[in-house]
């Protein structure tokens, strides 16, 4: 059974929202809408990387939060409530010098005033690079 308050939602449309915003910027590109989970990629190149030349770990935190928010603002009708992130934290477990990492975003919990949601963020071999999590509010729009 599907999470989502939109029962057709597509990648195309979570795409299309980021257009304008640090996600467009640094490259984040949805790649796959599940029941209960999004993904997303983002490279690993001269937007996403530190000085020593591998992935800036506050790059994974917006590559983490994008996901989150995203999913966060898709499980509530949208016409009456908004979320809000609270809070995020970040374990970076090991580097990653080029190609892309990809997010896998799911529920941990989906109140009525909040939400937590985990990411967990791999290489291209599936090697974890970075898991996290992002507290939402849920508030009714004014």
């Amino acid at each position: 059974m599907s999470i989502w308050y939109n029962k057709t939602l597509h990648v195309d449309t979570l795409n299309q929202m980021g257009k304008g915003t640090i996600g467009e910027h640094i490259g984040i590109e949805f790649t796959e809408i599940g029941d209960d989970f999004i993904t997303a990629r983002m490279p690993v190149d001269h937007r996403t990387v530190q000085p020593y030349g591998i992935l800036h770990g506050g790059s994974s935190v917006v590559l983490a939060e994008t996901l989150g928010s995203v999913a966060a603002h898709f499980v509530v009708n949208d016409e009456l409530f908004q979320t809000v992130g609270i809070e995020v934290n970040a374990n970076h477990i090991r580097s990653a010098r080029s190609g892309y990492v990809t997010g896998k975003c799911l529920p941990l919990h989906i109140g009525g005033s909040t939400q937590v949601w985990e990411i967990k963020i791999t290489d291209e071999a599936g090697k974890l690079i970075c898991v996290s999590r992002l507290t939402v509010a849920v508030i009714k729009k004014r």
